[in-house]
């Protein structure tokens, strides 16, 4: 490969017409609802909208830019754990050590954000091997974000997931309830601020949990019941 042509190369991962183009046609139809975007030059495109332009851009997503496929629908925590290292795993205590960290300040990744909790919806399109991940922050004062169900069927467990682990309503969902924890459950365990108590009663997953194999040649001193009776009957 020539010097020039390495160039060329390098350029044209650095500018990604094609993520481009996507994100701004993106800004163009959603207009004050488009917030801003990220491009990783070769590799993926993020934006971010308002929250009342979650529908439509996922609807511009799927019906203009053929990006049928949900791949997931999904929340996020933003804030940093109040509990430190205290709540890992004991391995993890033998490389890291058990002092306490500070809590550090909310960073809110890719293509920015203004609030503890975003939603993020990846779509793609198979015919042009194009995707995007689509965010929108989620007011802590209304935790609450329409469904994306009259567009993608397949939403249904994803926003189920979302009200059960992060407490975020899903406006317009028909059949909100929980997949994973018991009738009663309380709190949001996805949450940072959430105490993982068992962690605190007995850290998981830790050696404690681990068992050794069988001995498979037990030596005199260990004998099992059925040997030692044998022996006596001798």
């Amino acid at each position: 490969m020539s010097a020039d042509t390495a160039e060329e190369t390098q350029e044209a991962v650095e500018t990604d017409p094609v993520r481009e183009a996507i994100a701004k046609a993106f800004a163009d139809h959603l207009g004050e609802g488009f917030i801003e975007s990220e491009i990783i030059p070769g590799r993926d495109l993020w934006i971010r909208v308002d929250r009342s332009a979650w529908v439509e851009a996922a609807r511009f997503a799927a019906d203009r830019l053929g990006m049928t496929w949900l791949d997931f629908i999904s929340a996020i925590d933003w804030l940093p754990s109040p509990f430190g290292r205290d709540m890992e795993a004991e391995q993890d205590w033998v490389v890291h050590g058990r002092d306490e960290k500070p809590v550090g300040e909310q960073e809110t990744g890719t293509a920015g954000g203004d609030s503890r909790f975003q939603m993020m919806l990846r779509v793609y399109s198979i015919g042009e091997h194009q995707g995007v991940t689509i965010k929108a922050d989620v007011p802590d004062d209304d935790l609450s974000i329409p469904s994306l169900l009259e567009i993608f069927v397949g939403a249904n467990w994803h926003e189920r997931e979302v009200w059960e682990m992060f407490g975020i309503d899903i406006v317009g969902h028909p059949d909100l309830r929980a997949l994973y924890l018991p009738s009663g459950f309380e709190g949001n365990p996805m949450r940072k601020d959430y105490p993982l108590v068992a962690r605190r009663v007995k850290p998981w997953p830790g050696i404690v949990d681990v068992e050794g194999m069988p001995d498979d040649g037990a030596d005199d001193a260990e004998k099992t019941p059925v040997a030692e009776s044998e022996a006596i009957e001798s």
